[in-house]
This record gives C-alpha cells, structure tokens and sequence, in this order.
C-alpha cells in the first residue's frame, strides 16, 4: 500500500518510521550535511504526497493554504530533528514549536509556496535556517537550506558559508544597479488598496530593470543568490519565509536587509548597490 494515499492516522505512523529510519541514516551528520538532506527528503515527500492528491484548507486567505503535505514534511523534519539535535530549538510555518536549550533554533517551513504547489505549479520549495538566538532577531545566521523538486536544486550556504548549488559554488554577486537587475516581488492585492503600503513598492519597483512575481519566497532568493533573478522584496516576511534565503544570498557575497516604510516592514535583498539603491528610496518615502 502506498503511505501517501492512507488515512491520517496510518499516515502519521509511516511518517515516524521514515522519520526513525532517516534519523539513524543521519545520526553522524553535521549540521550542514543534515540541513541538506533535511529538506531534500522533506521536498520529496510533499512532491510524492502531491501526486497522490492532497486536499488544501484556507489559513488567512484564498491564497494563503495549508495541506496535509506541509505538516507531514514538518512532522517529518521536526521527528528528525528532536531524534537528532534534541537541546536545539525549533520554529515551523505549521507549528511545530520547541524551545532551545542549546541556543540554537532551526526555522523551517516544510512547503513554501503552497499556493503553487496546490495549484500545480513546479514553482514552491522546501527551506529551513538555522540561527543563534530568538529567530526574530537572531544573534547569528548560521546557515540556510533551501531544496524545490520540480529542478533537483539543493541551494546551501550562509554569511559564513559560501552558497552552493548541488555542491557547485555559485558566482559572487557583484554591484550591479537596480536599473539592470529583475526585482523578484510579491504584493498581495489586498495591499494594492492601502496607498501607503503600494507608494513604497511603487518607489523601488519601478527602479529595477524589469519584474517578476513568483509566489515562493525561499526559491525566489535562492535564484537571487545564484544569479538568476537581480533582488528580492516583500514586506511583513515571516522568519521561516526570510531567514533561510538570506542566508544564500549573503553566502552569494550579497546583503539582506530589513527597512520600515508605508507602515509595514520591508525585506530587501540581493547584490549591494542593488540593495543599497531600493532601501535609500524607501528610507526617503519614510523621512
């Protein structure tokens, strides 16, 4: 019988055992080399969960969705790691919660773009980061993970850890300005209402090169990091959807960066006088 088309309580017993299995496979790991293989499988098991068909409930919104695939990936990650890195705290886009004892916590979101994945685009991703300290202001970034199974990338690296793909280093970012890069972006309709909110996107967006709006944050600066799209903005970012690309970016020799204008909290990445160009227009809307 395939686990996948089971019902939920068969499904959380096969989900331990690959968890248990997994974790044994692992248990020498370091960090990075769990990281990896952490979000590979979890990516592969919402690939496989998807092809069986899975059913997708409203959160917040129409296009803000949760599935079955999304908690089992987390139920399988968060298993792993309380098997693996017990004293390390966890904090997932689903709910899987743990406090740190060790002072390190690993931020995970188990399928990023699920709006695109429900939909049957190839365009979403698994991610997690691991940090020193509260998540929200972290006093390290230690490193980001990011795997989306429609391509077979495996994106890794961090501040201190140059970014890879597949194990291949990716190209350096070098200052390039904002006027010939794309701006990967996302802003929902509802906030193309609020003239405050839509000013500010309206000043940076209009200074890039040209525009894409995907829906997947971790792959959008996952591709800023290896160079295939020029930089990245979105406002209210949760930690699970920021931390984990930042990370490759800022291992990709580029910055990511917080900036408040038109109400609202800014995330901003990609090379730095890109960067640089995008938050002095949204520091000037604010003065």
């Amino acid at each position: 019988m395939d686990p996948m088309t089971q019902p939920a309580s068969t499904l959380d017993d096969m989900i331990a055992a690959i968890t248990k299995t997994f974790a044994v496979a692992h248990e020498t790991d370091s960090d990075e080399a769990l990281a990896q293989a952490l979000v590979y499988n979890a990516g592969r098991l919402a690939w496989r969960m998807r092809e069986q068909g899975v059913e997708s409930e409203q959160k917040t919104s129409v296009s803000d969705v949760v599935t079955a695939a999304d908690r089992a990936a987390e139920d399988f990650i968060a298993g792993v790691l309380e098997i693996l890195r017990p004293n390390d705290g966890l904090l997932g886009e689903e709910g899987a919660s743990r406090e740190s004892t060790s002072g390190r916590t690993w931020v995970v979101d188990p399928v990023d773009g699920t709006y695109n994945f429900t939909s049957g685009s190839d365009y979403w991703c698994s991610a997690l980061a691991l940090v020193e300290g509260d998540p929200s202001h972290p006093q390290a970034l230690l490193f980001g993970a990011v795997h989306r199974p429609a391509m077979g990338y495996t994106w890794f690296g961090g501040p201190g850890i140059a970014t890879t793909r597949d194990g291949v280093g990716v190209d350096k970012l070098t200052d390039q300005p904002a006027a010939a890069v794309s701006l990967s972006t996302y802003l929902h309709p509802t906030f193309l209402a609020q003239d405050a909110v839509r000013a500010a996107w309206v000043r940076v967006a209009t200074q890039f090169a040209t525009l894409r709006m995907f829906g997947a944050g971790s792959v959008d600066l996952a591709s800023v990091a290896d160079g295939s799209l020029g930089a990245w903005m979105q406002h209210s970012v949760a930690d699970w959807d920021w931390l984990p690309g930042k990370a490759l970016v800022e291992g990709a020799g580029g910055v990511g960066v917080k900036v408040e204008a038109g109400g609202v909290t800014w995330c901003v990445a990609g090379n730095a006088l890109a960067v640089e160009q995008a938050t002095d227009a949204l520091t000037r809307m604010s003065a």
